[in-house]
């Protein structure tokens, strides 16, 4: 599905590992965010691990439209004790440097290829994540789909976390749901465009609770097969978003770029 788009209304990448790009292709994003004539004007670039949030922490003050989010994505080992500490120091000392806690979660895929895998370091690891959410007055940015979700939202609600960004999220109705209700936001890639799942999901969300991401480097298919993943795709996710809710094209852009950067306190 292809609609059309408008280049000229200003977008923001709500979720990007800028980090994570082969250093020719993170250039050539940052010079086209720091183009005098881009409608991009802002990068959210969300952390892996500590290595991860030190390289986003140098992006964000080397670049103005770079804000950097910290966290330990949990798609990975589980962080040992040390290892959690360390991080938490990091951010701790740097706080007032990042947008957001992020990224942290469960590890949905991570389980389905190990169903082994010991859940509760990373389950310990996530409350803490959101107890310093609520204690430092920070949005976080959530890797929890499906099932994880609903012990995410027992967490953000026993700590009065309201400030919850579901990237790419994917889950049953009863906890979209919950998360409308709770005031919670999530954030579409450019897979919208072809994915039955993501669309329904646009046409169930509030749009006064939706951003847009690339989620960066990965990769996508259909219309976006052996591309890049360049945050110019957002425009066709704006453009489905518009189709799926019956809306003008550009009170879409407005928006979602108001959103986004009241969530973010850009």
């Amino acid at each position: 599905m292809t609609y059309e788009v408008n280049r000229a209304r200003s977008i923001i990448d709500a979720h990007s590992h800028l980090d994570q790009y082969d250093g020719t292709v993170r250039k050539m994003i940052i010079d086209y965010l720091e183009s005098p004539t881009s409608e991009l004007t802002d990068v959210i670039s969300i952390s892996m691990n500590l290595p991860s949030s030190i390289h986003n922490l140098k992006l964000s003050e080397s670049h103005k439209g770079i804000h950097s989010a910290f966290g330990f994505h949990p798609e990975q080992n589980a962080p040992s004790e040390s290892e959690l500490q360390e991080l938490i120091s990091f951010m701790e000392l740097n706080k007032n440097k990042m947008v957001a806690i992020g990224e942290v979660g469960l590890p949905y895929y991570l389980k389905e290829s190990n169903i082994d895998l010991p859940l509760e370091p990373y389950i310990e690891a996530l409350e803490v994540f959101i107890r310093k959410a609520s204690d430092w007055n920070k949005p976080i940015v959530l890797h929890s789909i499906y099932e994880d979700a609903v012990t995410t939202c027992d967490f953000l609600e026993r700590h009065s976390v309201k400030k919850a960004h579901f990237h790419w999220f994917k889950g049953s109705v009863s906890t979209l749901e919950r998360m409308i209700e709770n005031g919670y936001f999530i954030s579409v890639t450019p897979d919208c465009v072809y994915e039955q799942e993501i669309q329904s999901l646009i046409e169930l969300y509030p749009i006064e609770q939706m951003m847009i991401e690339t989620d960066g480097p990965w990769p996508f298919t259909g219309p976006f097969e052996n591309q890049v993943t360049h945050p110019k795709m957002m425009h066709q996710s704006i453009a489905t978003i518009a189709y799926i809710k019956k809306m003008d094209l550009n009170d879409v852009y407005e928006q979602i770029y108001g959103n986004t950067k009241t969530f973010y306190n850009l």
